[in-house]
């Protein structure tokens, strides 16, 4: 048996709209609440010690929502990076932005690079928001070049692997999330990481992502210390998952 630790947590931050409906506000309040629910959740993973947080901002679906809420998603992105920024910076913390840009504004595309470059030499924690990001779109991207590179002659069809593949995904550099919550209680991933979280672990927690707190990062986590992780093995060669490391985590965490 070998031993895992946490390193990698995923979430798709849910319920936005629907904690704005249920307290008669419009969605933007709910999306600004979600943004302050960011901030306090990368402090709290700052204070795990673990490596890496991605977070699903904003899908390639949601260019179907109404302009308006578009254009207020788009505002509080470029909020975001102008408020935090330094502070992240001054933390050490390398902030990675995965998804497509060639439809995003000049503007925003500018930012996210100034927000990478600025902190491409911090090793604390990797943030990663996934932004215009869409899990099947990555992979056909992916397999696109891929194909490109087969007809010019500069990779051959039986070199390709798992492997190999991965090298050509938007992080490649960034291992997969072991664990990948969904808050508001939906039970899905809605074309997020759908190559990397092939072996994550799933926790779905029914509050609404402006409400999600520490304590619900903490049961969290802890579920995921419940779990065997057997990455296809036989139930009596499972993956021991570390004790020692749950238990410095959530002392730390608390």
């Amino acid at each position: 048996m070998t031993q895992e630790t946490l390193k990698h947590i995923a979430i798709i931050m849910d319920g936005n709209g629907r904690w704005a409906k249920a307290r008669g506000l419009p969605r933007i309040a709910g999306h600004r609440q979600g943004v302050a629910a960011v901030r306090a959740l990368v402090r709290d993973i700052d204070d795990l010690g673990l490596d890496y947080l991605t977070l699903y901002g904003f899908s390639s679906e949601n260019w179907n929502r109404p302009l308006s809420e578009v254009n207020d998603l788009m505002g509080l992105m470029k909020l975001y990076i102008n408020r935090d920024l330094n502070e992240l910076v001054e933390r050490g913390v390398r902030v990675r932005i995965i998804g497509a840009r060639y439809n995003l504004a000049p503007d925003i595309v500018s930012l996210i690079e100034n927000a990478e470059q600025r902190s491409s030499q911090n090793s604390r924690m990797t943030l990663v928001i996934a932004f215009n990001y869409g899990g099947r779109d990555e992979i056909i991207s992916a397999a696109r070049i891929m194909a490109e590179e087969v007809r010019a002659g500069t990779l051959s069809p039986s070199d390709i692997s798992a492997e190999l593949f991965s090298e050509y995904l938007y992080a490649h550099d960034i291992p997969d999330p072991d664990l990948l919550i969904r808050t508001s209680g939906e039970m899905r991933l809605s074309n997020f990481l759908t190559w990397q979280s092939a072996y994550s672990e799933l926790v779905f927690v029914k509050t609404l992502w402006p409400d999600f707190t520490r304590q619900h990062l903490i049961d969290a986590i802890d579920e995921y210390y419940q779990r065997d992780r057997r990455f296809g093995a036989r139930p009596d060669e499972k993956l021991k998952i570390a004790g020692g490391r749950r238990a410095a985590i959530i002392k730390r965490v608390k």
